[in-house]
């Protein structure tokens, strides 16, 4: 099972933006980190999400999990829509690129089990 752990951070809402993404599993232990721009908050989210998924995607077809401390993004995900065209989309493509998995879940967790992806996340905005 591949578990992808993923954070998106704005330094004010919208602003300087950054995404966090640690991958585990599998032989795998992966850490990215990236500046995605001035975006708000839930938008960085939704990005976090797509590259999260497109990279277990290089890594796997099995069994991916992924954990994210954002209720909307997993809401979003569980019921396969967001009213948001900004979001829908990523949504939209997040979605395609997970059916293609033998299984896939996604999970809310607190924002304490997901500090490496949250160090990431902020990191890229300090980069930026």
């Amino acid at each position: 099972m591949l578990e992808v752990y993923i954070d998106g951070a704005s330094a004010g809402n919208p602003g300087e933006s950054g995404i966090g993404i640690f991958i585990r599993g599998e032989g795998h232990q992966d850490k990215i980190s990236e500046s995605v721009g001035v975006l708000d908050n839930h938008t960085a989210e939704f990005t976090a999400l797509l590259r999260g998924v497109e990279e277990a995607a290089k890594r796997t077809e099995g069994l991916v999990s992924v954990r994210s401390d954002s209720k909307a993004v997993v809401s979003a995900v569980e019921k396969r829509h967001a009213k948001n065209p900004v979001h829908r989309k990523m949504l939209e493509k997040a979605l395609a690129i997970a059916d293609g998995f033998d299984f896939f879940f996604i999970k809310w967790i607190p924002d304490e089990e997901n500090r490496a992806a949250d160090a990431l996340a902020r990191g890229a905005i300090r980069r930026g």
